[in-house]
């Protein structure tokens, strides 16, 4: 069984860049895998392992170098990571704005406020992930932007301004990050009164005991590819070509080949792109033999 944690901490970080080989060394050492991306505004990770002990060490290890930092951790009889990747980045999630993560807050909701606040019909909910994500699963009632990457958030903010004054807005993502950096575009609008889900999708679906508001499963950047209601993997495959998950039916359609094309970026890759991808699920495919 593997143990999965998801963690991340928004703060000025100035010696992020020396602190990638010690995390590294650590992480190598306990056979932790998965994605850390460290930025001047903090860490974001998620990573596994199926070594007991292995990611309490690494919280002990962040909180006497960083500080108190919260893992939220789930479970999966699959490992979710192929390998460890700690990447050096300007921002944790890229914005396409000046924000940083750290000065722009909004209140926390826990998932008990969370349910009352969304059941409201006098407050707006904004889920702030891309348009792929929103389509396999999202709360009652919620608002999407339909972007496909973060960086159109603040495009979208800016046209819809003038629908949101004087509204209760909440917001959500998977696990909380991108709700840090969406308040920034929230508040250049004039727009203040910000809600926001405490530790994003992922602690909702952990720690409360009423579901029923959150439709369909949860999409995670790894392996799993989705999460049922009960922090299970969930039953879409990846597009390996666009990385944007895919149901059962989608599988069924005629422009989806493995690893090179699906519906959704049959019109976006190159013929070029698609003989590459097929060549690199061939070479996939030979491996298995």
């Amino acid at each position: 069984m593997f143990q999965i944690g998801t963690f991340y901490k928004c703060f000025e970080f100035s010696s992020y860049k020396e602190f990638e080989h010690p995390l590294r060394d650590h992480c190598i050492k306990r056979k932790i895998k998965g994605t850390i991306i460290l930025s001047s505004e903090g860490i974001n990770a998620t990573v596994s392992s199926n070594k007991d002990q292995s990611l309490k060490e690494l919280n002990i290890f962040l909180n006497n170098l960083i500080g108190n930092i919260e893992f939220r951790f789930s479970y999966s009889s699959i490992s979710p990571f192929k390998r460890l990747k700690i990447k050096k980045r300007n921002e944790l999630v890229p914005s396409g704005t000046n924000a940083k993560s750290y000065e722009n807050k909004g209140e926390y909701l826990d998932s008990t406020e969370w349910i009352k606040f969304i059941k409201d019909p006098n407050n707006i909910v904004i889920d702030v992930r891309n348009d792929f994500e929103n389509k396999v699963g999202t709360f009652d009632n919620a608002m999407s932007p339909n972007t496909k990457n973060f960086k159109e958030f603040k495009t979208f903010i800016e046209k819809q301004g003038k629908n949101l004054q004087n509204k209760k807005i909440g917001i959500f993502c998977t696990g909380g990050i991108r709700c840090e950096k969406a308040i920034y575009s929230l508040n250049k609008e004039g727009l203040n009164e910000i809600y926001q889900l405490k530790g994003g999708i992922l602690n909702f679906l952990d720690n409360s005991e009423d579901k029923s508001c959150w439709k369909g499963e949860c999409f995670v950047f790894d392996e799993r590819v989705t999460l049922t209601k009960d922090l299970k993997p969930g039953k879409h495959q990846q597009c390996y070509a666009c990385r944007r998950p895919l149901s059962k039916s989608d599988l069924e359609r005629s422009e989806y080949k493995k690893g090179i094309s699906c519906h959704y970026c049959i019109s976006e890759k190159s013929e070029s792109d698609r003989m590459r991808y097929a060549e690199r699920q061939n070479q996939i495919d030979m491996k298995k033999l």
